[in-house]
């Protein structure tokens, strides 16, 4: 009836998956693994023919074999787990303990601890069937090589993607992710047949290559934080509060820029002799973001990792005031205690792992005109459609002719965003009256302050407007 852009909107998380893939791939073709490759497999492609449009054309073909490969592989993860449980994957518990030991696991092999290598075998009996076929099946089993070989590099890289691609709850989201890393790993193989001279231009392999593996481990043990930090907050175990993650991060990157200026050394590092200009600079960056960090061990709001940490009400010691708490979370008692008051009522369907969620209570809720107008013109109601608390009796539903039981607390909330107001995404706000009409469309994750106002003022102007007619 208000002509909803929010629910009719498309599912605009594939791009996010897509450009995380292509992100993913630019940094594979820097690891010792790949980078090395170029090279030798673009000499290999002019060398095999004295024609150099069928060498272009075989490289070409060789990075859409690539990006075949990875793409297949995309599919088979979404066809074995299916789409519904890939989307359950982003709150459940087991999963996002899982994901985090990977990725810490994928942490210390980056470190040199270990190289996760595929058996030998299957590289050395594809070697062979490359050589002993010609023409589009060798060029294939080539890049099937390629895939192997490197994937004691690109391995953790695409572990990490897929964890992301799964968390963010689209069915294809695996299969988009992996298209955007292949196509990122293959444009140099294709680039470099093209134009040859540029080979020449390339920086040669060395010790800095294995550099770029110890930072990836780096950020791969800071992200890894932030799926123990969703299961710790979907089931209320209060071990990875706000003040924790944030010390744990803090020290990451403090130690992250002493390795950059070499204080501290791996079993893989070569010798540095002294620290290069891009070294220090990045060094630096990773000092200041260490010390931006403290503040939020006494309540700052640290908005350029909000969608990281876990939100502000679960820090002990809190000397900043201006985040906003809802009064009610629980649909049924809130609506009652608006009855009362006789004020209108925003619904806000959030989750203890919605990244978007926690950037705009950080971002636009901390605004003191958002703050004022939620705290005292309307009775906020957080909905946590994540919420893992067992419900004192299941609810039984019927949806889409199928009759299932709501467990849990978030399982009831998740149920009354997608029967009541046709969405499933977060964040979602909703302005509602008394009786449980809307006021007016809804609004989902954009962090304009001046148009979150203009949403909450025209609910506001909607309410007394119908309290008149009354």
């Amino acid at each position: 009836a208000f002509g909803d852009t929010t629910v009719s909107a498309t599912d605009t998380s594939w791009l996010f998956i897509f450009f995380a893939g292509f992100l993913g791939g630019l940094i594979a073709l820097l690891t010792p693994c790949v980078w090395p490759m170029i090279p030798m497999t673009v000499s290999f492609f002019l060398k095999r023919t004295k024609d150099r449009k069928k060498a272009i054309r075989d490289a070409m073909t060789y990075g859409l074999s690539i990006i075949v490969i990875y793409l297949v592989m995309g599919l088979l993860i979404t066809g074995i787990f299916g789409a519904s449980a890939l989307n359950d994957l982003s709150t459940n518990a087991i999963f996002n303990i899982i994901f985090f030991l990977l990725l810490v696991v994928f942490a210390i092999s980056f470190f040199g601890a270990f190289e996760m290598v595929l058996p030998s075998s299957w590289t050395n009996k594809l070697d062979t069937k490359a050589d002993s076929t010609t023409g589009i099946i060798s060029i294939f089993f080539m890049s099937f090589t390629l895939v192997l070989v490197s994937f004691s590099c690109t391995g953790p890289i695409i572990g990490t993607l897929l964890v992301q691609a799964a968390s963010m709850g689209t069915a294809v989201g695996p299969a988009i992710g992996m298209f955007g890393f292949a196509l990122a790993l293959s444009i140099p193989f294709s680039l470099f047949a093209i134009f040859p001279n540029m080979l020449q231009s390339m920086p040669k392999s060395g010790g800095w290559l294995n550099s770029v593996k110890v930072v990836l481990g780096f950020l791969e043990l800071a992200l890894a934080l932030k799926f123990l930090s969703v299961a710790d907050l979907a089931y209320g175990w209060r071990l990875l509060d706000r003040e924790v993650f944030i010390v744990l991060w803090i020290v990451i990157f403090i130690l992250l820029g002493c390795y950059l200026l070499g204080k501290i050394k791996f079993s893989h590092d070569s010798d540095l002799s002294y620290v290069s200009v891009p070294r220090l600079f990045m060094a630096i960056i990773s000092f200041s973001f260490a010390v931006y960090m403290v503040p939020g061990l006494w309540g700052a709001p640290l908005k350029a990792i909000s969608a990281f940490a876990p939100p502000l009400y679960t820090q002990d010691f809190n000397l900043y005031n201006s985040e906003v708490h809802a009064a009610f979370d629980d649909y049924e008692t809130g609506m009652a205690y608006a009855k009362k008051v006789n004020k209108p009522v925003m619904i806000d369907f959030s989750g203890f792992g919605c990244v978007n969620c926690r950037k705009m209570e950080a971002s636009v809720w901390t605004d003191p005109k958002v703050k004022q107008i939620l705290e005292n013109d309307y009775v906020l109601i957080t909905l946590m459609v994540d919420d893992k608390t067992k419900l004192p009796q299941p609810i039984t539903i019927e949806e889409h002719g199928k009759t299932r039981k709501l467990k849990t607390i978030g399982d009831k909330w998740s149920y009354l965003q997608r029967s009541k107001f046709g969405a499933n995404a977060q964040p979602f706000y909703i302005l509602l009256n008394a009786e449980g009409k809307p006021l007016g469309p809804s609004y989902a994750f954009n962090e304009s302050v001046p148009d979150y106002i203009k949403f909450l003022e025209n609910g506001l102007k909607v309410f007394k407007e119908q309290e008149k007619n009354k």
